[in-house]
C-alpha cells in the first residue's frame, strides 16, 4: 500500500515506515505532522482525490531538522566583467511515515 501526499508544492510517494525529505515544516523533533492525501492504491485498488481523499491522511513524526547540501549560483556576462556568486542552503524537515490513517485495510 502506498500513497500519495503534497507537502511544501510537490507530491511524493510514501508508504509506512519510509524516511521522507520535504520542504521545512515549523515544529520540533518528535512532533506529529499530518500530510493530505491525493491518491491511494491499496492492493489492485486505486483511489484518487478531487484534489483530496476525504477521510484519508498520512501521519508521521519529524525525525529532523536541518539544511541541504550548498549550491552555488553564479551569473557571468562575456567581455563586460560582471561576475557574481552566491550560495545557498535549503532548510529541510525529515519525516518518518507511521501509518496511513482511514483506510479499511490498514491492519489495525
Amino acid at each position: 500500500m502506498y500513497a500519495v501526499v503534497k507537502s511544501g508544492g510537490k507530491q511524493y510517494r510514501v508508504s509506512k515506515g519510509d524516511l521522507l525529505r520535504v520542504e521545512k515544516i515549523e515544529g520540533e523533533v518528535g512532533e506529529r505532522v499530518e500530510f493530505p492525501v491525493l491518491l491511494l492504491r491499496d492492493g489492485e485498488e486505486v483511489k484518487v482525490g478531487n484534489p483530496f481523499l476525504e477521510g484519508v491522511k498520512v501521519i508521521g513524526r519529524i525525525a529532523r531538522q536541518g539544511r541541504g547540501e550548498k549550491i552555488l549560483i553564479f551569473k557571468y556576462k562575456r567581455r563586460k566583467n560582471y561576475r557574481r556568486r552566491q550560495g545557498h542552503r535549503q532548510y529541510y524537515t525529515w519525516v518518518q511515515i507511521e501509518e496511513i490513517e482511514g483506510v479499511k485495510g490498514d491492519g489495525a
